[in-house]
């Protein structure tokens, strides 16, 4: 490369990190946008349901250096229509879940929101990375709006369980150390750590379903039970009342018996 087209991409880049700083807002209110629609759906499960599949939420926005970064490791052109084209990942949200199945509810949900649209999704819990890695994806896209236009941008989305999650960010601390050059033996012992982890979220997903199997069939005996305590409490009513006009009875009939005497 000569001296000249050093200078020519130095000053480029230099241009798209002023106008990336301004491009950014937008992923941030998108972020934010989905964060809230998150949020709403805590509070629903808090008061409504009597069970909340969201553990917690965490968000995050690539910096401006990391966005012209993965532009040059791809070949893409150093421009914001390049970015907004080819960088799906700028805004990101991690949700965690429980248990599997909370997993595939919360994505449903999100997905049935009428101003969200999916334009990826990869499941890696039913096909897992060769790795071990599991995790649901999705980028969806949704407006932004502003004082004088509408910005459809994009937020990546990743749901996982809390022992997906735990893996996933032991497996980052590793490649991360090792400057992605990790041992096989290493790699061998994640991957089976991974499938041990798969198994484990399986066994706690039947204990979950036991449970609600249970709590479903306490909940229809109660029912039953507070149906049979209303059919006996009017009968045990009429006693009460047939014992109180009886005393009322006594009562009226000794004054009368009373009176007759004294006259």
């Amino acid at each position: 490369m000569s001296q000249d087209q050093y200078f020519k991409d130095l000053e480029e880049i230099e241009n798209l990190q002023k106008s990336l700083t301004r491009y950014m807002m937008y992923y941030k209110f998108a972020m934010e946008e989905i964060g809230t629609k998150i949020s709403i759906l805590q509070q629903e499960f808090q008061y409504i349901h009597s069970y909340n599949p969201i553990e917690h939420v965490k968000s995050r926005l690539k910096n401006t250096q990391s966005i012209i970064n993965k532009l040059k490791r791809r070949g893409y052109e150093f421009s914001i229509d390049s970015i907004r084209q080819n960088v799906l990942d700028i805004a990101g949200i991690r949700i965690i879940c429980s248990f599997t199945s909370d997993i595939y509810r919360v994505a449903g949900m999100l997905m049935q929101q009428r101003d969200i649209e999916v334009i990826e999704y990869k499941d890696y819990i039913e096909n897992p990375k060769p790795n071990g890695y599991q995790s649901l994806h999705m980028i969806l896209k949704i407006p932004v709006f502003m004082s004088d236009r509408v910005e459809q941008v994009y937020v990546e989305v990743q749901i996982r369980t809390i022992a997906m999650d735990f893996w996933a960010s032991l497996e980052h601390k590793i490649y991360y150390k090792y400057d992605k050059e990790v041992p096989e033996n290493l790699k061998e012992d994640l991957k089976d750590a991974a499938d041990q982890i798969a198994h484990l979220d399986h066994k706690m997903e039947k204990i979950h379903k036991e449970m609600q199997k249970l709590r479903h069939e306490n909940e229809i005996k109660g029912k039953a039970e507070d149906k049979e305590t209303e059919r006996v409490k009017p009968e045990a009513k009429d006693y009460e009342d047939e014992k109180d006009s009886s005393n009322i009875s006594m009562k009226y009939f000794s004054m009368m018996l009373t009176n007759s005497m004294e006259t």
